[in-house]
């Protein structure tokens, strides 16, 4: 990827070690925090103050705080969701705002930070932000006004235009000119046209879609309810349904891993009052291998580092003080426990 257009000095090879390729081929320097793993806190609801950590998998090192760090004021939100895409990191807050930054030092390039409710996620298309959100709560705490709302350009500005679809909207997906909306309340798959705006299609799901995924050239999405989880295969060309796996797993969270080939990690928890959380983990060809991979409470968000092939599991610790991450092998092998910033709930593996 390296151009070897300079002599050999010791200057030059330094500098070779640490430089990285853009979407566009040009070189650049590569980042702090361009490896590594970064750790969603979300922070705590009323105290706003959801926040980044990064961990060097080469020192087990962490850097807390980015955001604030990196551009002198406090993140000031509920971080919801992560998301990389077009050399830029989006940091999405359900308190309203998203905050656009280099992913390299986390320095700010603008914000989406009027014209929001409670944004859920993002993607990128057509040159555009496409921003899921719940919209306002009705009187009764419903949520009959959810939309995408479309950013013109990739580095935040004014929303323009709100789209409607179903309640509350989750992960979002883009292929081609579309875009794929997770409606999980709605229990739909609404799809847009993101070159017209306009909603394009519906598909009618088994359960609540929350995360798409890519897996043999195909679009999936998982879905659960009390009793099942399903996971539902979409023809990207086609825009329609192509097949279903459903295993009887309870109480799952919508929080789920990818691990290798086909195998998935999903959270479960029977809520209030107990709060009986655990890990189960499931094939899509083997069907449930194990649904006590891990137990015990305050479970909160769990990754897979496919480098590593670790799972990194988040606690919450009831939002009282700092959360914990603890490491395991996929045996279930402890390796490492730390602690992180309030409310951790999921990782971007870099």
């Amino acid at each position: 990827m390296n151009q070897f257009s300079q002599l050999f000095s010791p200057i030059f090879l330094v500098a070779l070690l640490f430089t990285a390729c853009d979407p566009t081929g040009d070189e650049r320097p590569l980042g702090a925090y361009d490896t590594g793993i970064l750790i969603l806190n979300e922070g705590a609801f009323g105290a706003n103050d959801g926040e980044v950590t990064h961990l060097n998998t080469s020192t087990g090192a962490q850097t807390s705080n980015l955001f604030e760090a990196a551009n002198a004021r406090p993140f000031a939100g509920l971080l919801e969701d992560l998301i990389l895409e077009e050399d830029r990191l989006y940091l999405v807050a359900n308190t309203g705002k998203v905050e656009v930054v280099q992913p390299g030092d986390f320095k700010s390039i603008g914000a989406v930070d009027k014209g929001l409710d409670q944004p859920r996620s993002l993607v990128t298309a057509r040159g555009k932000l496409f921003i899921s959100d719940y919209g306002p709560y009705d009187a009764n705490y419903n949520t009959p006004s959810s939309y995408v709302a479309v950013v013109q350009g990739l580095d935040g500005g004014e929303v323009k235009k709100k789209i409607p679809v179903s309640s509350k909207p989750e992960d979002l997906f883009a292929f081609g000119s579309y875009v794929f909306v997770a409606g999980s309340e709605g229990k739909k798959v609404e799809i847009l046209d993101a070159n017209a705006e306009l909603p394009f299609k519906s598909l009618d799901m088994p359960g609540q879609p929350v995360q798409f995924f890519e897996l043999d050239g195909d679009l999936w999405v998982f879905c659960y309810d009390a009793q099942k989880v399903y996971f539902v295969s979409i023809s990207k060309s086609g825009l329609s349904q192509k097949g279903i796996r459903t295993f009887p797993v309870a109480q799952a969270t919508g929080r789920i891993a990818k691990g290798d080939t086909d195998t998935f990690y999903l959270l479960t928890s029977s809520g209030w009052p107990d709060y009986k959380d655990g890990i189960s983990l499931v094939s899509l060809g083997a069907g449930i291998l194990t649904t006590d991979w891990k137990k015990g409470s305050g479970f909160y968000g769990i990754g897979f580092d496919s480098k590593k092939q670790q799972i990194y599991l988040a606690n919450a610790k009831g939002f009282q003080g700092n959360g914990e991450v603890t490491v395991f092998q996929k045996s279930g092998a402890e390796v490492s426990k730390f602690t992180v910033g309030r409310g951790p709930s999921g990782f971007l593996f870099r």
